[in-house]
């Protein structure tokens, strides 16, 4: 299956940017105005993803975020694609990054 894909500066402004990653990789730094599903809860808790506008699929580099964009078109979700360079890609772009732990944003 390939895998559709989307870089940093290719990002729809109105796409739904979902980060797949680990609470203390969320914790530590993402971008603002996402929604975190950790990779493991998708399967319990696909409803929680849209499935009409663009949803863009985040985490450290792409590789997880690869997989979860294609079990959620396996699963009839059209509308999925990866970030190419995940979370990495968006802060060496000089894209914003928050954090929720209280110490300045990284990503981990």
């Amino acid at each position: 299956m390939q895998i559709p894909t989307v870089t940093v500066s290719e990002i729809p402004a109105d796409a739904y940017l979902l980060d797949v990653r680990e609470d203390d990789e969320w914790e530590a730094g993402h971008a603002p105005g996402a929604a975190h599903l950790p990779m493991m809860e998708i399967p319990v808790r696909m409803a929680e993803v849209p499935q009409d506008g663009k949803v863009v699929v985040v985490c450290r580099v792409g590789g997880r975020s690869g997989q979860v964009v294609a079990y959620l078109r396996q699963q009839g979700w059209d509308n999925v694609i990866n970030l190419d360079g995940g979370m990495l890609g968006w802060a060496a772009a000089g894209r914003p990054v928050i954090a929720d732990n209280g110490r300045a944003p990284h990503i981990a």
